[in-house]
């Protein structure tokens, strides 16, 4: 080759270097003014969101409730969250964090251009995406300003906006805002509460493989999870370990010994959390009273409640024990009678005309035991040409199978055998969650008959604390929580508001005699508990203990329902109260809540307060709630004096048992639909209320005194209260009178036929009554608290009581 040849070979390769090298000067130039353009566009759009509010943050958060031991029992939230400051992060977390979602996240200015290159790069050789090239910034920015749309113009923009994050934000506060944000799997956001979820710690106590297992999360929460995937989750955890050797975080033996180590998540990190569901509503509507209604969504605050755990364990004890008591005396969830082989086809028949070709929902229907199947825990029966499956060992069927003391239940051959009749119904709409129910021996599917229901509330009357609140048998978190939302007939348990409503006028007195006798007022002949049976003149402290009807009414009538209504309203009671002689016998609605913290009014001398369900907020103490002087206190310590004779010579005679002073006042309305009792000592009330949701009857013998009053016995127990009186005010007087007029007692009188009685000072009788034998003995009652009652250990309303028949209808 000439030399002329390679000259001019040399320039025209020199052409086309300087050529190309234009071209591609002109081509970057083109494609950087490209991109110049592009994020100038997108820039000025005046719909790109602001950021403005990123660092004003006001995360959703949980609120806990604790119980007096500090022991979360609930939670209040929308999205389970704890802000956490990046101070109490420790260190090792911050650093696991960054190695494993952006190790150059301290130096970049909120774009990685290197990473993004080789995330490009490396996707592009393996046909798919498998490297993520998104800052912690830009993810922040994802988090809380873009939607989760995949599009060009929206990764645009999150480039654009987190290059001003990183303008107007420290790097510290937007790993803060990412620590807190991120969702962690299992319904928790926030790197407190993913420790806590996952270790029972606070993040501050998190060890190295603890903080290298949460920071390995964020990618895929859900699939990596150690409760879900141990193996993805070891796996993880392993490369966040070797990244922060390979950052100079930690030393290879120190990665090692957690790499070696199994991964070690708590079993139940909050052992006693939903064990009062029933507290999530009262809980709410005092923080709501204090911080609105929207207010709850951010306040992620530490709520120590006032519910003591010992007392609320031992009440619901007390209430599925009475409610037990129930079942066995009416035979619910247990066969209540025994069909031959020879009789089936005629009770088959009979129960099918009963049935009307299919079950209703709500109904309750008879059916004969076909089939029994232990092995699956099946029974088949039959409702009358429609058969089903029942399916035992649920969570339903606890109630009817408690466990033994070994803690065994019994199988169902050992509960039934062919031919047994039970008791079945539909089962219930299923709850929020919940499986669909499956049976391996039948189509159509049937559970046991429900049982009754109840409540109980315990309060100390002076500060209305509320230390125990059970709102049925089992009750779910928003579920029906009868202590607060069931609005029933406090039959004769209203009695007292009557008599203080009468004792307030100075026309009535525990010693002022009225006639328990047969009156018709409008067409309406009220009845007492033993019907067709009535005492003569009585006097109202025997009328009470005895709950006698014709009493309360006669002392309405005089009073008007519109004063009795407005001393109900001034104690609490909020329903609609007829304003008829019947409101005399508990014909109005109230809630176990509203009648308990009632008759604390009365322990509290007349001092009416709300209910407290808080104890203090992150460890400050609310304000006291405002109190009212709603009836005198003379009157609330006679009329609870009163009382007193309810339990020891009345119809809550079983309470004697418990050797305490203690007031109270059953109550059961028409057809035993309800039955209560709330009694109260100085320190401490507690209501009890048992019927059927859907106001069934709940049988025969059913009482204040032999249902309800069982459950406040068991209560009490576990309460501890101390014996003592009530402080007696100083407008109290006392007088000797005798048991037949309620007259003063006569100078020599027999000391059985006296008795000291109270009295609002300037209300004692001035007359002296006769010495026994000079009057006629057939004008009077003459027996002290005897008579025709039923004995108070039977637990009955006595000559008395809102029993049956004594509401008109």
């Amino acid at each position: 080759m000439t030399t002329s040849t390679r000259e001019r070979r040399k320039r025209l390769a020199k052409k086309i270097a300087l050529w190309g090298g234009l071209g591609l000067l002109v081509s970057t130039a083109l494609v950087m003014a490209t991109i110049a353009t592009v994020f100038w566009y997108y820039g000025r759009d005046k719909n790109l969101p602001s950021i403005n509010s990123v660092g004003d943050y006001h995360p959703k958060q949980v609120t806990v409730l604790l119980d007096k031991k500090g022991e979360r029992i609930a939670e209040i939230f929308s999205e389970r969250r704890s802000y956490v400051a990046y101070e109490d992060v420790p260190q090792i977390q911050v650093d696991a964090f960054v190695v494993a979602e952006d190790a150059s996240f301290w130096s970049h200015g909120g774009i990685d251009y290197r990473g993004m290159v080789r995330a490009f790069f490396t996707n592009l050789r393996s046909g798919k995406t498998k490297q993520g090239a998104s800052t912690i910034t830009q993810q922040v920015v994802k988090t809380f300003v873009l939607s989760p749309e995949r599009t060009f113009k929206r990764k645009i923009q999150e480039i654009i906006l987190a290059r001003r994050l990183e303008k107007k934000l420290s790097k510290k506060d937007i790993l803060t805002l990412y620590m807190n944000q991120i969702y962690f799997g299992h319904g928790r956001y926030g790197v407190q509460e993913a420790a806590r979820y996952y270790f029972g710690k606070d993040i501050e106590d998190v060890t190295v493989g603890e903080a290298a297992m949460l920071a390995g999360l964020p990618q895929s929460p859900e699939n990596i999870s150690p409760r879900k995937n141990a193996t993805r989750a070891k796996e993880r955890q392993a490369y966040v370990l070797n990244q922060l050797v390979k950052h100079g975080k930690i030393t290879a033996d120190e990665a090692k010994k957690w790499i070696d180590a199994p991964i070690q998540v708590v079993r139940d990190p909050f052992p006693h959390l939903g064990d009062a569901p029933e507290w999530l509503e009262g809980v709410k509507q005092e923080l709501t009273a204090k911080y609105g209604a929207g207010g709850l969504d951010t306040l992620g605050a530490a709520v120590r409640t006032t519910m003591r755990p010992d007392i609320q364990a031992a009440a619901r004890d007390a209430l599925r024990s009475a409610l037990r008591a129930v079942d066995a005396r009416h035979k619910l969830g247990r066969p209540i009678r025994k069909v031959s082989a020879d009789k089936l086809a005629a009770e088959t028949a009979k129960l099918a005309k009963k049935l009307g070709g299919k079950p209703r929902p709500g109904a309750t229907y008879e059916a004969v035991v076909t089939a029994v199947h232990d092995g699956d825990k099946e029974l088949v029966v039959d409702l009358g040409g429609w058969t089903a499956a029942l399916v035992l060992g649920g969570p339903d069927d606890e109630r009817w199978n408690p466990p033994a003391a070994g803690g065994a239940r019994k199988k169902p051959g050992e509960r039934f055998a062919p031919g047994d009749v039970i008791r079945v119904a539909l089962p219930p709409p299923l709850a929020e969650g919940e499986s669909p129910r499956e049976a391996k021996h039948g189509k159509n599917i049937v559970v046991l008959a429900p049982g009754p229901e109840g409540a109980i509330v315990v309060m100390d009357p002076q500060t209305r604390e509320v230390w125990a609140m059970v709102g049925g048998y089992s009750v779910r978190a928003g579920g029906f929580n009868r202590a607060t939302m069931a609005r029933r007939q406090p039959g004769s348990a209203f009695k007292p508001i009557v008599f203080a409503t009468a004792v307030a006028t100075g026309r009535f007195t525990p010693a002022t005699v009225v006639n328990d006798a047969p009156e018709v007022y409008d067409l309406w002949k009220p009845q007492n508990y033993k019907k067709g049976a009535f005492e003569g003149p009585v006097r109202l402290r025997y009328a009470l203990a005895k709950s006698i009807n014709t009493v309360a009414i006669k002392l309405l009538h005089d009073v008007g329902p519109d004063n009795a209504v407005e001393t109900a309203k001034q104690l609490g009671i909020t329903g609609d109260l007829p304003r008829t002689l019947s409101l005399a016998l508990g014909s109005g609605e109230v809630t176990p809540l509203e009648m308990t913290n009632a008759f604390a009014t009365f322990a509290a001398g007349g001092v009416w307060r709300a209910p407290r369900f808080v104890a203090s907020i992150d460890n400050d103490a609310p304000a006291s709630s405002p109190e009212k002087q709603v009836l005198p206190p003379e009157v609330a310590y006679v009329v609870t004096d009163m009382m007193r004779s309810v339990v020891e010579q009345g119809t809550a005679g079983k309470a004697r048992s418990l050797k305490l002073t203690i007031a109270g006042k059953t109550g059961t309305s028409n057809d035993s639909k309800d039955t209560w009792f709330v009694g109260m000592t100085p320190d401490v009330v507690v209501g009890v209320w048992i019927g059927y949701d859907d106001n069934t009857p709940l049988g025969r013998g059913e009482a204040g005194g032999v249902t309800a009053l069982p459950a406040f016995i068991d209560t009490m127990k576990a309460v501890g209260a101390k014996n003592r009186p009530f402080p007696k005010p100083g407008n109290v007087g006392g007088a000797r009178i005798d048991l037949v007029t309620g007259l003063l007692a006569a100078d020599g009188a027999p000391e059985s036929s006296t008795m000291m009685e109270v009295f609002v000072a300037g209300t004692e009788p001035t007359e002296v009554a006769p010495l026994p034998g000079q009057i006629d003995a057939s004008t009077f009652v003459t027996d002290e608290y005897g008579d025709e009652a039923l004995p108070p250990e039977d637990g009955g309303e006595g000559g008395g009581g809102a029993g049956p028949e004594t509401v008109p209808r």
